[in-house]
């Protein structure tokens, strides 16, 4: 079961990063940020011990990636109900 939560979740990423592909946006700096955050976090898990977990750099990014999302949809509505109350 939480493997396909982790599946769906990654879809949607993946379909964020093909919208959102042409500019620079906080989408791909969320994914970007992520990367690294979860490549430094598995190099902890191996100096600990628990071996190499590529699925964590994914997860992470994946999160990574839904809050640069969810700033983008923070900025629009932002912009949508200044310009809204300066009519």
């Amino acid at each position: 079961m939480m493997n396909t939560i982790w599946i769906i979740l990654a879809v949607i990423s993946i379909l964020l990063l093909i919208k959102y592909f042409k500019t620079k946006n906080a989408v791909w700096g969320g994914f970007s940020i992520g990367a690294i955050i979860g490549l430094i976090v598995a190099v902890i898990v191996f100096l600990i011990g628990n071996g190499f977990k590529w699925s964590l750099i994914g997860k992470i990014a994946v999160v990574g990636t839904l809050i640069g999302f969810g700033s983008e949809l923070l900025t629009k509505i932002s912009y949508h109900l200044k310009r809204r109350n300066s009519k």
